[in-house]
């Protein structure tokens, strides 16, 4: 589907289904560069369980319009934009990665239009090494093979090809999209004090192999919100909803029916 927001066109995949009030809404959000095909293997099977599924472009990912938002406080005050528009009310909202940091500020703003959340391969700060963010700002191709590097567990081969760099495929891509994120994610610091006020359930899944969110640190981030549960999927690097999307979306689905 394609709405508008300040005259701007945002995409996000309905599963074809549109949106039905009477149901409850699930949003997905992508991670650093990404769009909503990560969530392909997911949308679909929630959507078949009952459920509205909203798995959104952010402004200059994907479909939607840019430019990219350049700060996580910007990206959350998006999304309520987005939710006042679309009439939605007691969501859940599922991040990977730098989707963790949305809804962390989104939830710090806005937390009584939340009813529950699931954080994907996520901390409550996400510090991006300086290498990696100078090769981005260069759209350097490199960024992405170090991503990639650090992303994914030992060297697993996808179906069709990575799908990363089917979706970051030029050196615009990487300077205009990726890089931002990048940024973004670097230089967001209220995540501790967001975590800590989260009142609504929280899931959170980690991969045992994540290279870019150690378990130690995930764990550490899950002890920061009270009325938490974590799962751990094994040999699983940091893109879980590709690498075990079956394990990870059963998961989702019985904290969502609890």
């Amino acid at each position: 589907m394609i709405f508008q927001i300040e005259n701007k066109n945002i995409h996000a995949s309905d599963a074809g289904q549109g949106i039905d009030l009477d149901k409850e809404t699930i949003v997905f959000l992508h991670g650093s560069g990404l769009s909503h095909i990560v969530w392909s293997l997911t949308e679909q099977f929630f959507s078949n369980k009952n459920f509205n599924v909203l798995s959104l472009d952010l402004p200059g990912h994907g479909n939607s319009d840019g430019p990219c938002l350049d700060t996580i406080e910007k990206i959350a005050d998006w999304l309520e934009q987005i939710f006042i528009s679309l009439n939605l009310e007691k969501l859940t909202l599922v991040g990977h990665s730098q989707g963790c940091l949305e809804i962390l500020e989104y939830a710090s703003k806005y937390k009584n239009r939340l009813k529950k959340i699931v954080f994907i391969g996520g901390s409550n700060k996400m510090p991006v090494h300086s290498d990696l963010i100078d090769l981005a700002k260069n759209g350097d191709s490199d960024a992405v093979k170090l991503m990639m590097k650090w992303g994914y567990e030992g060297s697993k081969k996808f179906i069709g090809g990575n799908p990363v760099e089917k979706i970051i495929q030029s050196p615009r891509d990487i300077r205009e999209i990726l890089a931002v994120d990048l940024v973004a994610c670097n230089n967001y610091k209220n995540g501790t004090d967001a975590a800590k006020s989260i009142e609504c359930p929280s899931l959170f899944i980690f991969g045992s192999l994540d290279k870019m969110v150690n378990l130690e640190s995930g764990k550490k981030f899950s002890n920061l919100v009270k009325n938490s549960t974590v799962h751990v999927i094994e040999g699983c690097g940091h893109m879980i909803m590709i690498e075990k999307a079956f394990e990870m979306r059963d998961k989702v689905l019985e904290f969502l029916k609890q």
